[in-house]
């Protein structure tokens, strides 16, 4: 099952991010080297949410990665929430559907 980590970032993120951006990405490349995370990145255009996706049987590990981001506990972030995302076309769907 894959789920979606949605982080709705503070209007000063750009600013602030430069003094945690290391701790964040070690932590979310340590994530995706153990499987957990798959691809994320922040949304510009304006810079007001990032979407990281996981995979996994539970919402665990993003729940986790979130409450250990140093954007979150910094404040950069100034809501998250995981939401199942059931995905069906892709080499990479948990849930293949095919037409017919």
């Amino acid at each position: 099952m894959h789920y979606l980590l949605t982080y709705d970032l503070a209007p000063d993120y750009l600013a602030r991010r430069g003094e945690f951006r290391d701790e964040h990405l070690k932590l979310a490349w340590d994530a995706q080297a153990s499987g957990e995370l798959l691809i994320a990145g922040a949304l510009s255009d304006p810079a007001d949410t990032a979407l990281l996706v996981f995979a996994g049987d539970t919402p665990e590990a993003a729940e986790r990665f979130a409450s250990a981001d140093p954007y979150v506990t910094h404040g950069l972030v100034k809501s998250w929430r995981v939401r199942p995302w059931n995905t069906v076309v892709g080499k990479d769907a948990s849930n293949p559907v095919h037409p017919g």
